[in-house]
């Protein structure tokens, strides 16, 4: 029996999974998974989700500034008395609570809050995260213009940061074992590869094309009111799928050339992918 099965029968703890909650039984993978993060000496650290701690005993030995974010009771309170005033421990749900500066953001995401984590992280100044996902979810994380995997999130990421799968982990290395195997992802920000003139105006329009990803670009921004006509736009009979976030970016500089972002009247689909 690996230790973190050990402490789920030790502490009773019950995964529950509309939290996600799968925890992670390799120690070498959790080796592996603090090694790829590269933690200084001084480097503030953020784990959101740490569960039974298989990160969190490895990256306290690494750093004495590590803040770790746990909405869970149960698992909140077996953190706090493992681990003491050798953590910054925050309660509370990750997707709602302030983030505190950091520099290494390492963490296994939570299954079913990964998107809305991601997108967070990007929102912040960081040197590099290591993050813990669906195998499904980091395909599209790193998918290529066409693939049926390519989404907002593969735009927003590659506007942002260089990001690349490490290696995959199976689902087997978990308890208890989810449906799906998991992947290692590095995100390292970095200045955008390509101009955009302003950035709202480019992630409404791919929030827009993507949540009518069937449609043509034209229509979709026309419905959306943020153009009066698809000839305003270049790509306007081509799909969102088919276009590189260069070239969406391309689109949204025309729109913010014809009128100010300030105009535009857009409400945003609940849908983050």
């Amino acid at each position: 029996m690996s230790g973190t099965s050990r402490l789920i029968r030790e502490t009773g703890v019950v995964p529950r999974r509309s939290r996600g909650q799968n925890f992670l039984t390799d120690g070498r993978v959790a080796d592996r998974h603090i090694a790829y993060a590269g933690i200084q000496s001084g480097d503030r650290v953020l784990e959101v989700g740490p569960g039974l701690g298989i990160l969190t005993q490895r990256l306290i030995e690494w750093s004495d500034n590590v803040t770790c974010i746990e909405v869970d009771p149960t698992l909140a309170d077996y953190m706090e008395r493992t681990y003491g005033d050798r953590i910054r421990l925050v309660r509370g749900d990750a997707t709602k609570v302030e983030f505190p500066p950091f520099d290494r953001f390492v963490s296994n995401l939570p299954y079913n809050v990964s998107t809305p984590i991601i997108f967070k992280l990007l929102e912040h100044d960081f040197e590099r995260a290591v993050v813990m996902v669906q195998k499904e979810f980091a395909d599209r994380m790193v998918a290529d213009v066409g693939s049926p995997d390519y989404s907002r999130l593969t735009v927003n990421l590659f506007y942002r940061a260089e990001c690349e799968v490490l290696e995959g982990v199976p689902r087997s290395r978990f308890d208890p074992q989810p449906r799906v195997d998991s992947a290692l992802v590095s995100i390292v920000p970095r200045p955008a590869p390509f101009h955009v003139g302003d950035e709202e105006t480019f992630f409404r329009v791919t929030r827009v094309c993507f949540d009518h990803r069937r449609k043509k670009i034209g229509t979709s921004l026309r419905d959306a009111m943020m153009i009066s006509s698809p000839e305003d736009v270049p790509y306007a009979n081509e799909r969102i799928e088919n276009l590189r976030p260069t070239e969406i970016a391309e689109i949204a500089n025309e729109i913010g050339r014809l009128r100010p972002p300030a105009s535009y009247i857009y409400i945003a689909s609940a849908n983050p992918s």
